[in-house]
């Protein structure tokens, strides 16, 4: 080969080389390229969908809050509903001025709220007019209640629905992206309104806590022999509701109070009045509405029971009720003697007494700690004051067992007292705490279980409930008892504290024994006041921790 030749072939691979380098470079740049373009699609399709769904989202609380509501006729009423955003779900039903009603019905994210509005005059007068119509009135509830959700549901669907699309456009002036809004707002507020039609709880009804004025709550609330048993009864429940909202709405100068099932007895447990004299007014008024048959009081009705302090407890003999009294580590002997000497009073010392058909054992506190710095108590339970208040309990127990009739319940003033009557009476009523507590004492094997109901502070603790950021409430409960003289139902009330008017009304109904405590407490060994690891005054393990009281 000619030495040309051969210089032609290397000039020929070197422009090879570099060709491919020149296409391999070109590969890189548009290779990097190409990255580059979709990385930022794809960026950009996630920052469309998450401006979609945000979109989407306001656009369905905008329209939930905008125009998510219905005009409806319930019986005689004018009434609107509304659904709004909530987390926990649930129902209102507002009753102005009386006061609202609220229903734990369903979950998920919206809630229902029903406002009953004026009366229609021409339906109202066609009301009094012909006894009949009134339950003909409750028959059609169900059916305005029913018609007017299924209404307001595909309101609040087109409203959230519509407004997406609007807020879409403005936003994105995309026809595809406005599409998926709206299409994305249809699910959320569709699932929304399934969530809530699936889980729906119509047993709820069972147990409405009112808020309201005081003297309003038995009418709203209803009776608690009327309340509902099961699903069938539901739509019964809610035409009793109608019913008595339309004969407060009808009743010019007296609300109406309607009278127990026949054999019910109703028994109102108050305790800690710690001399406030707001807590006669308030009894006075549950003891009318409610129609109350026996009061209860499980002690510390004063503060030092001193013989000045003695007349406080001449309001007893205002009520037209028996009234049962057992001492608490605030009462002195002679106020005692004071409360036994009220007409209507009957005082129980490791006694017992029948009552409006209720067998009722009680025994007073055994310590006297007016003085709280001094008291050997000092706001806890030291080794011998345990034994001492456990002791009580222990005596009261033997009474009970020694009985030749059943004893229906059992009262002691420190909750720490009731373990000893676990399996030897249904109930044990106890105070001290001032704070409302219910619960199942540790069963005994082989014997019956028992149910400790703790009152709050009827009084709201006294002049110590104002020593909080919040003044302690009123509280007392209304106890129903069926003619076998068995708990059925109770209804909690709680007064904002002292200078507060607002009153709750929660009605739990009794469904069976609830867990036991894993400690009997009569069992509990007694904490050694030597012992440094135990804190100062602490309590017997298992009852709750008393206050300061």
């Amino acid at each position: 080969m000619s030495d040309e030749q051969t210089v032609d072939r290397k000039g020929s691979g070197r422009r090879l080389t570099h060709a491919g380098r020149r296409i391999g470079s070109a590969a890189r740049v548009t290779g990097r390229g190409l990255g580059r373009a979709a990385r930022s699609r794809a960026t950009r399709r996630i920052g469309v969908a998450l401006a979609v769904v945000a979109v989407s989202l306001a656009g369905v609380v905008l329209g939930l809050l905008l125009g998510a509501r219905a005009d409806v006729e319930i019986g005689p009423f004018s009434a609107e509903m509304s659904v709004t955003p909530a987390v926990n779900g649930g129902t209102t039903v507002a009753i102005p001025p009386l006061g609202s009603l609220h229903v734990d019905s369903h979950q998920g994210p919206i809630q229902l709220s029903i406002q009953l509005g004026s009366l229609d005059q021409v339906r109202t007068l066609a009301l009094l007019d012909d006894p009949a119509a009134i339950t003909r009135a409750s028959q059609t509830v169900v059916g305005d209640v029913t018609d007017g959700v299924l209404r307001l549901g595909i309101r609040t669907i087109a409203v959230a629905v519509l407004t997406t699309l609007i807020l879409a456009a403005l936003v994105f002036r995309d026809t595809r992206r406005v599409a998926w809004s709206g299409t994305l707002a249809l699910l959320i507020t569709g699932g929304s309104i399934g969530v809530a039609a699936l889980t729906i709880r119509p047993e709820a009804i069972e147990e409405p806590r009112y808020e309201g004025l005081l003297v309003n709550a038995p009418a709203v609330v209803g009776d608690v022999q009327q309340i509902a048993s099961n699903y069938n009864r539901y739509a019964e429940q809610l035409q009793h509701i109608v019913t008595n909202v339309s004969r407060i709405y009808t009743t010019v100068s007296t609300l109406p109070v309607y009278e127990a099932a026949e054999g019910t007895t109703r028994v109102l447990h108050v305790s800690d009045m710690h001399l406030n004299p707001t807590g006669w007014p308030m009894i006075r008024t549950v003891v009318e509405q409610f129609d109350i048959d026996l009061v209860i009081d499980t002690g510390d009705m004063t503060d030092w029971g001193s013989e000045p302090e003695a007349t406080y407890v001449a309001s007893i003999a205002q009520l037209d009720v028996p009234y049962v009294f057992i001492r608490g580590n605030h009462d002195s002997i002679r106020t005692q003697e004071a409360v036994a000497g009220q007409p209507n009073a009957i005082v129980l010392d490791n006694e017992i007494t029948t009552v409006a058909g209720l067998t009722i054992a009680g025994i007073g506190d055994p310590r006297f700690t007016p003085d709280k710095q001094t008291s050997p108590a000092d706001g806890g339970l030291s080794r011998p004051v345990a034994e001492q208040v456990i002791g009580v309990g222990e005596q009261l127990a033997a009474t009970v067992r020694g009985s030749a009739e059943p004893v229906d319940i059992a009262l002691v003033h420190d909750p720490v007292s009731a373990g000893p009557l676990s399996g030897t009476t249904p109930l044990v009523l106890a105070g001290h705490t001032h704070n409302r507590e219910v619960r199942q004492l540790a069963q005994i094997p082989g014997e019956q279980s028992t149910l400790l109901m703790v009152e709050g502070s009827t009084g709201g603790a006294g002049l110590r409930g104002l020593e909080g950021e919040e003044p302690t409430p009123l509280a007392m409960s209304v106890l129903y008892f069926d003619a076998e003289q068995r708990l059925q139902a109770h209804d909690d009330i709680k007064v904002g504290g002292t200078g507060q008017a607002q009153v709750t009304l929660e009605r739990h109904v009794i469904a069976g024994p609830v867990e036991p405590d894993p400690v009997d407490p009569s069992a509990t060994p007694i904490p050694d006041p030597a012992d440094p690891g135990a804190e100062p005054g602490s309590p017997v393990p298992g009852p709750p921790a008393p206050s300061p009281s």
